[in-house]
């Protein structure tokens, strides 16, 4: 079974004045799709807390790491600059997959700065923070998502 790490980028959420919905709904998208995945991590919006939450789950081989929120075009939505700097690689087809995918609901879709990459051997995935956006944008690649881990952890064979 794959292993997934939710986290939610989110100043509201990490003070406490804000409920997270996207967190939760993750975990719970991810748990129908057959990954084990605990309670989600919530931190600031905030480049060194991002950087930490995301090299904590790598450094335990976590399969899937996924973000939500941060990724508009707001003063403090860092997430994306901030998981390219840690990136070994992009992977700009699950960022483009989700804004097509969104798009079809809300023309605002194409303001999000979602984006995918690799750490080591862990597949980093960023979706907006809305609980809906973020859940639409998940469901939008988690039919590439498992191909996605199967290659990182060295199974190349296509049938």
């Amino acid at each position: 079974m794959s292993t997934a790490h939710v986290v939610t980028v989110s100043d509201g959420v990490f003070h406490g004045k804000r409920q997270d919905g996207s967190g939760p709904a993750l975990v719970n998208l991810l748990s129908r799709g057959g990954f084990e995945v605990g309670q989600p991590e919530v931190v600031p919006d905030d480049a060194e807390r991002i950087s930490e939450a995301v090299l904590t789950a790598v450094a335990r081989g976590v399969d899937l790491v996924v973000t939500t929120g941060g990724t508009g075009l707001g003063p403090r939505d860092v997430t994306p600059q901030t998981l390219s700097a840690l990136f070994a690689y992009e992977v700009p087809g699950f960022g483009e997959a989700m804004r097509r995918a969104g798009v079809t609901e809300t023309p605002m879709a194409a303001l999000s700065r979602s984006t995918a990459g690799v750490r080591e051997r862990t597949l980093v995935i960023s979706v907006p923070g809305s609980q809906r956006g973020a859940t639409e944008s998940l469901e939008a690649v988690m039919p590439i998502v498992g191909h996605a881990i199967q290659l990182l952890h060295g199974d190349t064979a296509h049938s």
